[in-house]
Parts: C-alpha cells; structure tokens; sequence
C-alpha cells in the first residue's frame, strides 16, 4: 500500500473522488473540507459488478479504525441476517450498472 499515493490523492482528487483499489469492492473516497474540519481520505465499501465498477452510489464509508471496530460489531448482531432476509422478500430486484477505466491502488 503506498502512502505516497494517499496522500497525493488527499491533496489533488476532486471532492468526493473515489480511487479503485486491487481488492474489488474497497474503495479510496475524498471527503471534502467541510467548516472547522480539513479535507480527509476514507474506505467505502461498495459492491462490484462484473467490470470492477461500484454498484452503488455510495457504498459503506469508513473513516477510521474505531468506525470499523464499531461497523463489525454491528455486523456480528445475531438478528441481522434474518431481519434481511425479510428485507430481500419485501423489496423488488434492482438493476445493476457499471463504469470503468479509473486508476486502481494496490492494497
């Protein structure tokens, strides 16, 4: 992983950019400036459809370790497979689009 990379991405990408990275599915994401608070670089998480490309708007975005350690506690909750099986029943299938030709960060 290059930091050198992260931190040029950090300083030159447009706002709310999202850089690929070689693991399908993690994303590099710009946060903008916003008031007090100076411009950062998180990970989305997003699907990918079958050329690489994200198949959400925005996916799940992380910001720090702790935002992980708090995500994966959430995800270990015993009920939530159920409740989302019951989500899959209740709403109807979606489309799926794609792009491609962006640069990729080797994790």
């Amino acid at each position: 992983m290059s930091e050198d990379r992260l931190s040029q991405f950090l300083k030159t990408g447009p706002d709310w950019g999202r850089m690929k990275t070689s693991v399908a599915g993690l994303f590099i994401l710009k946060l903008p400036a916003y008031r007090n608070t100076p411009a950062r670089i998180a990970v989305e998480l997003n699907p990918v459809d079958d050329s690489g490309s994200p198949t959400k708007k925005r996916g799940l975005v992380i910001r720090s370790s702790q935002d992980l350690a708090e995500y994966l506690s959430l995800l270990q909750y015993d009920k939530l497979p159920q409740l989302l099986v019951a989500v899959d029943k209740i709403n109807p299938p979606l489309k799926k689009t794609g792009r491609s030709g962006e640069e990729i960060l080797e994790i």
